[in-house]
């Protein structure tokens, strides 16, 4: 975070694991005719799903997989329909249970002009037991390992 202007400003060290393409629909749009703030949040969530289906099918299925603990956005620039989202899902530092996530909107019509960057914590869960248990290797051999 940064001053008091409340941004959240992401690490340069990240590692780039998935990007989605998310077609906004015209439902997504609030009253003011912008897409609604909780709208950015489900765009991660569909990167962050998508990328865990295609990394590892077995997540959830075998009982375990990644609980948010936090998540932040920063809203840079409004999003409208129509038009097409570039979502990016990165990768930061791990612990033992847990693995930072960071994401990026922007249009695709607007290349390099984010609209929104965010970013949360995953804990990796068995979901019989609700607790933490260590990350799967495949996404500990993602995960950055020098933040300097």
């Amino acid at each position: 975070m940064t001053g008091l202007d409340m941004r959240f400003d992401l690490p340069e060290h990240k590692q780039l694991v998935h990007t989605l393409v998310i077609p906004v629909r015209w439902g997504d749009m609030d009253a003011a005719g912008h897409v609604n703030n909780t709208l950015y949040f489900r765009y991660f969530e569909t990167v962050r799903l998508d990328w865990l289906r295609l990394a590892d099918s077995a997540v959830y299925e075998d009982g375990t997989g990644p609980v948010i603990v936090n998540a932040f956005c920063s809203f840079l620039r409004q999003l409208r329909f129509p038009g097409d989202v570039v979502a990016r899902h990165y990768v930061g530092q791990a612990g033992r249970s847990s693995i930072e996530t960071f994401f990026t909107l922007e249009r695709a019509d607007e290349p390099g002009q984010p609209c929104a960057t965010g970013g949360g914590k995953l804990v990796w869960t068995d979901m019989k037991t609700e607790r933490s248990i260590p990350l799967p290797d495949w996404l500990r051999a993602l995960a950055v390992t020098d933040a300097g």
